[in-house]
């Protein structure tokens, strides 16, 4: 079933026919849209602020900043743009939509919580900021990038909620390969910044997933 399909007509008080199923779809196609709109928001704001109030003193972001900008971008267009066929349409969208709701829930905790534990340490670009040291309390006590765990689960949650599994697969594969890409240039620059400190939290620590990666 397309995202405007007609599946269930009902009179409506006028007497005209209103349609049940595209109403419901209308609503869906909505939220995510506005949810994804209000996030860009969202991380825009963050990045004005940080700017403001963070004093860099080395910078060093390799186009990684622009690359995961254009991927995340490509996923979404893929996304959506396969999320509006029938191609690869998974039955129980409603099922899907609540799933991929919890999701961006989870997903924007954990990215406002480790932007909130690394307070005047967070960048959107890498770079070492003054007085720069590692923060280990929080998700940082068990892996190096949960605000990038977070925008995983939050974009993967936008594609759960078209229901649709090339939509997943169209908004995973670029978003990854621009999020491996950006913590190996990020990982790189810690290390030739904060030597062996950095050397040591790596061993103590997974990148994004704790205890598996």
């Amino acid at each position: 079933m397309g995202l405007g399909d007609l599946v269930v007509n009902y009179p409506a008080k006028n007497g005209s026919v209103v349609n049940k199923e595209n109403a419901t779809v209308d609503i869906k196609v909505i939220i995510i849209i506005g949810f994804s709109y209000l996030y860009g928001f969202f991380e825009f704001f963050m990045n004005m602020r940080q700017k403001r109030k963070t004093t860099v003193t080395v910078l060093s972001d390799k186009g990684s900043l622009w690359l995961l900008f254009g991927l995340i971008t490509l996923g979404y267009v893929l996304s959506f743009a396969i999320g509006a066929t029938k191609i690869g349409r998974m039955n129980g969208w409603d099922t899907f939509f609540a799933v991929g709701v919890a999701l961006v829930v989870i997903g924007l905790i954990i990215r406002i919580t480790s932007i909130l534990t690394l307070k005047q340490y967070f960048t959107y670009s890498v770079a070492k900021v003054e007085n720069h040291t590692i923060i280990e309390t929080g998700l940082y006590k068990s892996i190096r990038h949960p605000g990038y765990l977070g925008q995983l689960i939050i974009f993967i949650g936008i594609s759960i909620s078209l229901s649709n599994w090339l939509s997943i697969l169209f908004m995973l594969i670029p978003i990854s390969i621009g999020y491996l890409y950006r913590i190996k240039v990020e990982e790189r620059f810690m290390i030739a910044q904060l030597g062996e400190n950095y050397l040591n939290y790596q061993k103590r620590t997974k990148r994004i997933i704790p205890m598996i990666y």
